[in-house]
């Protein structure tokens, strides 16, 4: 303890004496940087959202300007109290009306603030944390986010326009729907099992062609294996005598009943789908930006104006020029558009589109420690159709799918999908962005003709790996050997 006392004596000494040089010097005079425009909202409200009612909290000019005049007051969320509400709000002036996202309960608010002509921001409420030590209570809390409106402290959440709400909510319905299907597929299998039928052992898809005639038959009373194994597709891999021996078990009438009850809800299912991809394609007409236009003469429709000069390039529509890209599809391509919006100017940047699904990781950084955070949940439609897209793309000789292969030969598959996925969202950004852009399929072979430098190092590296206490050298081929 006497050693330690002595040695920070000895430290303040040093410091003092100017032999310590611990507090580092300015080597310049510093760099200009753009600083955020602060707006200040004179005229401000907000909202404190509940289920069945809402706080709502106004702040015009007083009777001096060092002054505000505030009311508090509660609103039902019913259509006409909330009608009557902005009409009020649109009366006095305000210039920002800022609502809370608290699950679907803002809906009513916002739409109809928004069809008022009042300005509405649907904020997180990760970003309107009320300040510790002080009450919380839905009029303090009111009050609280009203001042941040005034101070512009607040972030606006991307909510898209009507008509691309009313193809998110045909794309996500379309998607559950799949997702119940999913379900009872799975059901139907476990019943097989419990009949200690092993179908799904021998055929690998057991709702395609030959498994539906199966389980039909099943339904239908048939419990021969042989006659059962006669059903199969003769471009089944497995042998008749596999079938049969698979297809042998105890089915009983119980098992019939429930696969039957299942068959019928994934049939209705399979239907509704069908309805639902006719109804998402009359509404995508109605979205601006998604129908083919020619960038020469801004004909929309498909075609070319007389005298254009691009007659002889063909004209894509949104949703063709993004099933291009490698793994998309048509199916994810509506959902890309449903999710992204056709307006990106509410991004800044692809990369910002980006970091709003939540594809980048965060970097977290203590003194000289620099790590990467997690990514974030994101929007969960959005990114489940990317996911798709890149299951799609890993089976593919491209560039996607070597990228993908080889970040999860590095860091793993999770990691891999992540990383894909971001560069998938951008490229649609982009796409979404230039009616004129196409994707460009850049090659299997992207990543092995860069840097030769780089290359020869990765392969040392990877031999050294491979050959433990070894060192790989390079050494000059001899004329002579060269040569020959």
């Amino acid at each position: 303890m006497a050693a330690r006392k002595n040695t920070k004596k000895n430290t303040k000494k040093d410091a003092a004496s100017g032999s310590l040089t611990a507090s580092p010097r300015p080597g310049n005079d510093g760099a200009e940087v753009a600083e955020e425009h602060v707006e200040v909202v004179t005229y401000a409200a907000a909202i404190d959202v509940a289920k069945g009612s809402g706080m709502v909290c106004a702040r015009v000019p007083g009777s001096r300007p060092d002054r505000r005049r505030q009311t508090v007051w509660q609103a039902g969320a019913t259509y006409a109290s909330v009608v009557a509400l902005m009409d009020h709000l649109r009366c006095q002036g305000i210039q920002r009306l800022v609502l809370e996202s608290t699950s679907d309960y803002w809906r009513i608010w916002y739409y109809l603030a928004e069809a008022a002509g009042l300005e509405v921001w649907l904020v997180n409420a990760r970003d309107v944390k009320h300040l510790p030590g002080r009450g919380k209570s839905d009029r303090e809390d009111c009050v609280w986010l009203c001042k941040l409106n005034e101070r512009g402290m607040l972030r606006r959440s991307f909510v898209p326009p009507q008509a691309t709400r009313d193809l998110r909510s045909l794309t996500r319905t379309r998607s559950r729907l799949a997702q119940d299907q999913v379900r009872h597929q799975n059901r139907a299998e476990k019943i097989l099992e419990d009949a200690l039928l092993k179908i799904s052992v021998v055929i690998s898809d057991l709702f395609g062609a030959s498994g539906r005639r199966f389980l039909d038959a099943l339904v239908a009373g048939e419990r021969s294996p042989a006659a059962l194994a006669a059903l199969g597709d003769r471009r089944l891999r497995a042998t008749p005598a596999e079938l049969a021996a698979a297809l042998t078990g105890r089915f009983r009438e119980v098992h019939a009943f429930e696969i039957a009850t299942h068959l019928r809800l994934i049939d209705t299912i399979n239907d509704e789908i069908a309805r639902l991809d006719a109804r998402i394609e009359q509404q995508l007409t109605s979205i601006p930006g998604v129908a083919p236009a020619c960038t020469g003469c801004g004909l929309i429709g498909g075609g070319h104006a007389p005298g254009c000069a691009s007659d002889a390039a063909p004209v894509l529509g949104l949703v063709a020029r993004l099933d291009e890209i490698t793994g998309v599809g048509v199916r994810n391509a509506q959902v890309l558009i449903a999710e992204l919006g056709t307006d990106m100017s509410v991004f800044p940047t692809p990369g910002h589109a980006a970091a709003w699904a939540r594809l980048t990781s965060r970097t977290l950084q203590s003194g000289t420690t620099t790590k990467n955070g997690r990514t974030g949940k994101g929007n969960p439609y959005l990114r489940a159709a990317l996911g798709q897209c890149v299951m799609a793309t890993a089976r593919t000789d491209t560039r996607l799918g070597e990228q993908y292969r080889r970040i999860a030969r590095r860091r793993g598959k999770q990691k891999a999908i992540i990383a894909v996925s971001r560069v998938i969202c951008e490229i649609a950004c982009i796409l979404i962005a230039d009616p004129a852009a196409r994707f460009a399929e850049l090659g299997a072979g992207y990543y092995s003709s860069g840097n030769p430098q780089r290359q020869t190092r990765s392969r040392i590296r990877e031999l050294e790996r491979l050959n433990p206490g070894m060192k790989v050298t390079l050494t000059p081929i001899e004329p002579a050997t060269a040569a020959a």
